[in-house]
């Protein structure tokens, strides 16, 4: 009996002690990340800006901040809309509203905002990189969301050694 105890306390023990993330899901669990721990499947419903969009993962509406990048500001309440923001946000839009996409997470699940972080799966081509490499984006990480950042940094070399968006106009 005493033993049956201690092994039951050092179980709680154990479990209260875990690292896992609380929304670190596995891939029976029914909750907003539908699909395995790793990656969810969705519809975008809405852009908001260049980096940012609403998705439907089933039937819940994600507020997904796209990990790795940084678009001029447009919807920002106490900045002035910055150069590029307006094409970036309009490229983000064209591309993706209406569109299925992957959420694949990096090791944080949220933002300090609450939005989801992902990055942007349309078919094979990684959004996240396309923003940056046409120069709609710039590369800002924040680490442990570093998974991406050479393919990243790369892209972001070539579009300012090219004049691309952002980096020609502005």
């Amino acid at each position: 009996m005493r033993r049956a105890l201690v092994a039951a306390i050092l179980a709680f023990v154990a479990a209260a002690c875990s690292t896992a993330a609380p929304n670190d899901r596995g891939p029976n669990d029914r909750g907003p990340y539908v699909g395995t721990a790793r990656s969810a499947n969705g519809v975008v419903t809405r852009v908001v800006d260049g980096d940012t969009a609403h998705v439907e993962v089933g039937g819940r509406d994600l507020d997904v901040r796209f990990i790795g990048i940084d678009t001029p500001e447009t919807v920002a309440p106490d900045q002035p809309v910055e150069c590029y923001g307006p094409e970036a946000s309009a490229y983000t839009m064209r591309r993706l509203e209406g569109e299925p996409v992957r959420l694949e997470f990096d090791v944080e699940r949220q933002d300090r905002y609450g939005r989801t972080l992902a990055y942007v799966w349309l078919g094979d081509e990684l959004f996240n990189e396309t923003l940056v490499r046409d120069g709609y984006a710039v590369v800002t990480t924040f680490p442990p969301d570093v998974k991406y950042v050479d393919r990243f940094v790369a892209a972001q070399r070539d579009a300012r050694d090219h004049g691309r968006g952002l980096w020609g106009a502005c």
